[in-house]
């Protein structure tokens, strides 16, 4: 039975570890806020500038010209906003299997101090019982390090072939670019 000590220090590890989580969460929000509120003046800025641009503009072959110039910054900065989000995303994530792992641990550590003491004060004859819990415990625990590893194998990959379309994007909006400039060149 747990003592009102226990109780009340569990109760503060508890309540210390949410607002750790939290406070790791805001910090996550925050700079996301700050990349869209980033990328909503640079959008501002750019477009009123664009549009300066365009007024100047004396005929439609400038204008087709200055359409196609503008599509090759805009997928690139839509690419590099998608892939520092992705960031953001990924390191608060982390943050929150850091905790889990760390919860996970903690409890793993009790409850097979749980089972200890249970096999300690076991009655005689009980031991093949308590052999086969440990074993189930040892089995379980196993099978849960198996599967951790497995999915953080499958998150690495995930992650490295989303790199991997974003450089072949970027690498296609180049090579569109520098076929639209040949043509504009050849014209």
């Amino acid at each position: 039975m747990l003592t009102p000590e226990q109780l009340t220090s569990a109760y503060k590890a508890n309540l210390d570890q949410f607002f750790s989580l939290s406070s790791k969460t805001l910090e996550g929000v925050e700079k996301l806020v700050d990349l869209n509120i980033n990328a909503i003046k640079a959008s501002l800025t750019e477009s009123a500038d664009k549009a300066k641009e365009a007024l100047e503009l004396r005929d439609a072959q400038e204008f087709v010209q200055f359409g196609v110039a503008l599509a090759q910054p805009n997928a690139e900065k839509a690419i590099a906003y998608s892939r520092h989000a992705g960031e953001i995303a990924n390191a608060t994530r982390a943050e929150y299997v850091k905790f889990a792992e760390a919860q996970l641990a903690d409890s793993n550590k009790k409850f097979a101090a749980l089972v200890d003491s249970i096999g300690k004060n076991a009655p005689t004859g009980s031991e093949s019982a308590v052999a086969m819990l440990k074993s189930a415990v040892a089995a379980a625990n196993s099978a849960y390090d198996s599967l951790t590893k497995a999915t953080k194998q499958i998150v690495e990959m995930t992650e490295a072939n989303v790199a991997a379309a974003t450089n072949a994007t970027v690498k296609a909006a180049n090579q569109t670019a520098a076929s639209v400039s040949k043509m504009k060149k050849a014209a």
